[in-house]
């Protein structure tokens, strides 16, 4: 297992649709254990494999509180098979958008159709936080960011404090390679 650095806005690559594992392998497993160990760390409860650039439909996710037991689960081509016409609002948060948080509003509840990390075919229904994560980290897997789902406004606002963070600190690694000759 080892750390992955997390793309951040405004990579082009969060906005990449993810292809869809064929086969489940222990290279697929040790992508998860290298996920699950990258996620816990940064800290977050959801991490989609696009999120250390690697363009596959897979993502883990463990929603258990600080106190509580972990509770890691690997979703292989998950997709959402079902989504309730009630609608629920939470803040959500990004490790791929550190520091901002919006509220985003989804259905509260989804049915998610996906394989495990040893092949079995799953099916579960959730509601609360974790069908927000589920929904949160499968858009993750279509190339679509939890800031899509707010104000255009706002969502400017946002790519453009990135896209001028990503622009300094470009020119302060340009500056710090420049070598002086005297």
């Amino acid at each position: 297992m080892s750390l992955r650095p997390i793309l951040t806005l405004p990579d082009p690559r969060l906005k990449l649709v993810s292809a869809p594992i064929a086969k489940i392998t222990d290279e697929t497993r040790a992508l998860a254990a290298d996920m699950f160990e990258t996620m816990y760390e940064a800290p977050g409860i959801g991490l989609a494999a696009i999120q250390i650039g690697e363009p596959v439909r897979l993502m883990v996710l463990d929603v258990a509180r600080k106190e509580e037991e972990r509770r890691p689960m690997v979703l292989v081509n998950p997709e959402i098979v079902w989504s309730s016409p009630e609608r629920s609002v939470y803040e959500e948060g990004c490790l791929s958008i550190p520091e901002f948080f919006e509220e985003v509003e989804r259905p509260a509840m989804v049915t998610v159709r996906f394989l495990d990390a040893q092949g079995a075919e799953c099916e579960m229904t959730a509601d609360g936080v974790l069908a927000t994560c589920l929904q949160h980290e499968i858009d993750h897997l279509d190339g679509i960011l939890f800031i899509d789902h707010i104000s255009k406004l706002k969502r400017d606002r946002i790519l453009r404090k990135f896209k001028k963070d990503a622009k300094r600190k470009a020119e302060e690694d340009a500056e710090g390679s420049r070598t002086v000759v005297a």
